[in-house]
């Protein structure tokens, strides 16, 4: 029997950009994707695929890179290295929950992301305000709103 699938969806798509205010002139102003959410604090703002759960992450400070949903950061770190892989960066905390790389045995680096914490809640401008969680536990997957991460 097949295991269970490790990777769930590709939650986000990160893309560096040198300053937030530069990178949504852009991705939102000319190209209209809409703003989801604002963190000057870890310079990043979310902006809407409109036919697709995905969001666009734009970063001052992180690579371009798609970010792949996990049910559990702890069982995908167990089973990774089990089949093959190798955890290139150990699992860190970020506001929504839980981050760590993996690197595939063909060199591909994944960036895992766990929703643990929840999904950040924001202010009519935008701007996270605060994460909040599922009332049954970690959010999951199906759990887009108030407004994704």
């Amino acid at each position: 029997m097949a295991p269970s699938p490790v990777l769930r969806l590709v939650d986000a798509v990160t893309i560096p950009v040198p300053d937030l205010n530069e990178g949504l002139r852009f991705y939102r102003d000319q190209l209209g994707h809409q703003l989801l959410w604002r963190n000057d604090d870890i310079g990043q703002a979310g902006l809407q695929l409109p036919d697709s759960t995905t969001e666009i992450v734009l970063s001052t400070d992180v690579g371009y890179a798609p970010a792949w949903l996990v049910a559990s950061l702890d069982e995908a770190l167990d089973h990774i290295p089990a089949a093959g892989g190798q955890v290139v960066d150990q699992p860190r905390t970020i506001p929504v929950g839980r981050l760590a790389v993996v690197a595939d045995p063909f060199g591909n680096r994944l960036v895992l992301l766990d929703l643990s914490e929840g999904r950040y809640v924001t202010n009519a401008a935008h701007e996270v305000v605060g994460v909040v969680r599922s009332p049954s536990g970690p959010t999951t997957v199906n759990e887009r709103e108030p407004h994704r991460n």
